[in-house]
């Protein structure tokens, strides 16, 4: 028993007498740690990040449908007041009236949508350019204020697709590259489908610079 004292006394001593051996082994447990900790704290930030990816491009496609809903409801004012104006146009305003509500009822993914939607654009531009026939419409104050509503809608259709869409760019790009690509197989994150439609109606050139010459006399 007296030796084991005097054994332990010695160790305690040696340690005394030697702080650095202390401290490397401290030194490298801290590095031990760190080293482990690190693949896990990484994993921890990628993530975060492909949650906040997969949010943008949610709220972003929100936004898509918001002014989609917004086309939705000008179409019948659309409808009635042409129908007024040009009664032999019927067939191609029932082709409209038919795939606005193909539109509304489709509850898809963005790609299918998108080809249901251009559908609607499909009939939508050629009932457009056919109201240059019918200068009595073109005339018409309620239509020609329809008519800029519609314009605006398209311009923010169009403006919603282009921050979703590079929004579902950047995400896709996670999703694939490596090491992001680990954490999105584990954690079931997918690839989102991109949204491709065409413009109804564009604001035409001469109306661009009739307006443009009217804000640069405001200023």
């Amino acid at each position: 028993m007296l030796g084991n004292r005097r054994h332990c006394r010695a160790d305690d001593k040696a340690e005394a007498d030697n702080p650095s051996r202390t401290h490397d082994v401290k030194a490298l447990m801290f590095v031990l740690i760190v080293a482990a900790a690190s693949p896990l704290l990484y994993g921890v930030v990628l993530f975060n990040t492909l949650i906040r990816l997969r949010n943008h491009c949610d709220e972003a496609w929100s936004n898509i449908e918001t002014e989609l809903k917004r086309r939705y409801e000008l179409i019948p004012n659309l409808v009635d007041t042409v129908k007024g104006y040009a009664a032999h146009e019927k067939k191609l305003l029932e082709e409209v009236t038919k795939w606005r509500q193909a539109c509304l009822n489709d509850q898809g993914s963005p790609k299918h949508q998108a080809a249901t939607e251009n559908q609607l654009v499909h009939v939508l531009q050629p009932l457009l350019a056919r109201i240059e026939n019918y200068p009595e419409l073109k005339a018409d104050t309620n239509f020609l204020e329809l008519q800029e509503e519609l314009v605006n809608t398209e311009d923010r259709i169009q403006a919603a697709r282009r921050f979703y869409n590079g929004n579902v760019r950047d995400n896709n790009n996670r999703v694939h590259m490596f090491p992001s690509n680990l954490v999105a197989y584990l954690f079931a994150f997918d690839e989102r489908e991109f949204f491709e439609i065409d413009p109804a109606i564009q604001r035409s050139p001469s109306r661009i610079s009739v307006e443009s010459g009217i804000l640069s006399r405001r200023d």
